[in-house]
């Protein structure tokens, strides 16, 4: 058998994901200061065991996402669960035509967007193959990731640290750091990585944000302080820890005594 070939069809396939790691299975395995990670629902996940369901946040930010990369149709085509009996698009989704709307009106944004869309790199980090597929590349002068949020400006509490804004709250600077580097090996270039945000308000909000260089080299060494686990993990060396909290870990529960007030107050 030949070597496995990464290509935009096969980018998010279980077989590409076993060839290699991405930051969103990174995440799965290690968590963000706003999801617990599970190393059991990342493996299940792998091997094909586990799915996670869509929610409707996912759904908006895709919406968005094939909008910026000329695929709407095909995403409506796709979807048809956006719509309502009548045709016309559930509230959510109208929302995103707003959101849409909004980013349009604004040259600077849309000039952020305007690089070459959904490029696909690889390379090696930290004892493993890594992918990575851009939102807008700009070669020579950025990487471009879009952002549906929430709140562009509303800050988490995150305990032993105080208020974070949401970029490092979901881990979007392990994001921009693991692009930074993967693009750096591919160009010999290190380029600024910049959050193209906006936020899904009554009035949406638009930001152009860049991570400084000090934000990702600290994300980076994250990286690579967790990466021997995760390698071991996806090697079969070592047996997964459980989160007891995630869906994957309910569904799985299998009960063999009672436990202490104690103990469930321990795992909150």
């Amino acid at each position: 058998m030949g070597a496995f070939v990464l290509t935009s069809e096969n980018y998010y396939s279980q077989e590409a994901n076993k060839e290699y790691l991405s930051v969103s299975q990174y995440k799965q395995f290690v968590g963000t200061y706003g999801r617990r990670g599970c190393e059991f629902t990342a493996l299940e996940e792998l091997n094909g065991r586990w799915q996670q369901k869509k929610n409707s946040g996912m759904m908006i930010g895709s919406y968005v996402d094939s909008y910026v990369e000329g695929t709407l149709d095909e995403f409506k085509k796709n979807n048809p669960e956006i719509f309502k009996k009548d045709g016309t698009l559930k509230a959510d989704f109208a929302k995103a035509e707003q959101v849409i709307a909004r980013i349009e009106r604004d040259p600077f944004f849309m000039s952020t967007l305007a690089g070459e869309k959904q490029v696909i790199m690889t390379g090696e980090l930290f004892g493993a193959k890594w992918k990575i597929k851009m939102d807008s590349y700009l070669p020579g002068t950025a990487i471009v990731d879009l952002k549906v949020m929430a709140s562009l400006t509303e800050h988490k509490w995150v305990k032993d640290l105080g208020y974070l804004e949401f970029i490092r709250y979901w881990g979007y600077d392990i994001q921009g750091a693991v692009y930074q580097e993967i693009v750096r090996q591919n160009t010999g270039l290190r380029l600024p990585f910049y959050i193209s945000g906006v936020s899904k308000e009554e009035e949406p909000d638009i930001r152009v944000i860049q991570i400084e260089q000090n934000f990702l080299d600290e994300a980076l060494a994250a990286v690579e302080s967790n990466m021997p686990r995760i390698v071991q993990l996806r090697n079969g060396d070592v047996e997964p820890d459980r989160c007891e909290m995630c869906d994957c870990c309910r569904h799985h529960r299998i009960l063999t005594a009672p436990i202490s007030l104690s103990a469930l107050n321990a795992s909150i």
